[in-house]
């Protein structure tokens, strides 16, 4: 059996986790998986804009930094998980997404949820990546 080691991911600039969770959870063993806990549109001094497109630019930034503090990037994500809590956001979220990712595919969800921890979330931006090591 492989020996693995994990590691918290928890930085300063994006907003400190709400509850009992990491940014992220970088696992080591032959390859390097990380758990990346939702991301939202909150700049680290708390501020939410009503604005879904800067929410989601803002939730996806938060996502790659901390896929960098793991040295990630966007080309190791396995799995993203995208909540929204407007149906009518949908469109708007391809374009914002696509600045991120660029040519990257990872497995994808989106799921158009009832409401998000805060009511003034609109997106939520989860994911797993996993680098060979």
């Amino acid at each position: 059996m492989t020996n693995t080691l994990a590691t918290r991911i928890a930085l300063s600039d994006v907003p400190p986790p709400g509850g009992p969770y990491s940014h992220g959870i970088a696992v080591s063993g032959t390859g390097t998986w990380l758990s990346i806990s939702g991301q939202v549109g909150m700049t680290a001094d708390g501020n939410v804009s009503d604005d879904f497109e800067e929410q989601a630019r803002l939730a996806w930034t938060h996502l790659v930094a901390v896929l960098r503090a793991a040295d990630m990037d966007v080309s190791h994500l396995v799995k993203v998980t995208t909540f929204l809590t407007d149906g009518s956001d949908v469109r708007r979220l391809g374009p914002v997404r696509a600045e991120f990712l660029g040519e990257a595919r990872p497995a994808s969800t989106l799921l158009v949820v009832r409401a998000l921890a805060h009511p003034a979330w609109r997106v939520e931006v989860e994911a797993s990546a996993f680098k060979p090591g």
